[in-house]
């Protein structure tokens, strides 16, 4: 049965995004009287949108403070944030080497392409705009978009319901645990690819359906797979 519809993590999958989120939670950070976090920190923990990754941030900050110390305000850190993310959400992430070529290649073999993300729709929509990935897209769901976010199944059947279309005919594509776990809530097929934001877990621990060595693959695999006789 052929494919007709496949949804894409955004970053790690699309677009490496990690150092202008660092920047801007670095940013955010010194506002407050916080020394930088080293990027490689701040990539760990990607994967849940940005306000998620600064409340496990400022936990472990919490953490490692004298006893007594006044906590962060949060939710002035958060608002703090967004400001910041809005300036370099897009200013320097680049999409990987092959996302533009499969991209073009899997509509041209007409497939309808979702963005499927748990970073807020605002900065998820300035980074596909930004890196000019946004037009390959039919429709961006982000973290903040439904009531649900992933894993939850209720992003894909959205997606599905939107549409149109059937679960077996689906994929979702991504570069974690979450994107995996995500696919399979929905009884839809988990694919991965080996690079990206998994908090240094190797994504074949998640046991993805297919790992791909990259997006070129994919296409490959979809092509292949769209053309083989019923």
């Amino acid at each position: 049965m052929p494919y007709t519809h496949l949804s894409f993590d955004l970053d790690g999958t699309l677009v490496d995004t990690a150092a202008e989120i660092a920047e801007a939670v670095n940013g955010t950070l010194a506002e407050f009287g916080v020394a930088p976090r080293p990027v490689e920190e701040i990539t760990m923990l990607i994967g849940g949108g940005a306000h998620e990754l600064m409340r496990r941030l400022i936990e472990r900050i919490q953490g490692e403070r004298q006893p007594g110390s006044a906590p962060l305000p949060i939710d002035d850190v958060l608002a703090r944030l967004d400001d910041h993310y809005e300036q370099t959400a897009g200013t320097t992430g680049l999409p990987y080497a092959d996302c533009i070529d499969s991209l073009r290649r899997l509509r041209v073999a007409g497939l309808r392409l979702v963005c499927l993300t748990n970073k807020e729709e605002r900065f998820a929509r300035r980074v596909l705009q930004q890196t000019r990935l946004d037009g390959y897209f039919e429709l961006l769901i982000g973290g903040d978009t439904l009531p649900q976010k992933k894993p939850h199944a209720a992003v894909i059947h959205h997606v599905l319901q939107k549409l149109g279309g059937r679960a077996e005919q689906f994929a979702h594509i991504g570069d974690s645990r979450t994107d995996v776990e995500t696919a399979r809530n929905a009884s839809v097929a988990a694919w991965a690819v080996p690079y990206g934001y998994n908090a240094g877990e190797p994504i074949a621990a998640a046991q993805p359906d297919v790992l791909f060595a990259n997006l070129a693959d994919v296409v490959r695999h979809v092509i292949a797979a769209n053309a083989a006789p019923p």
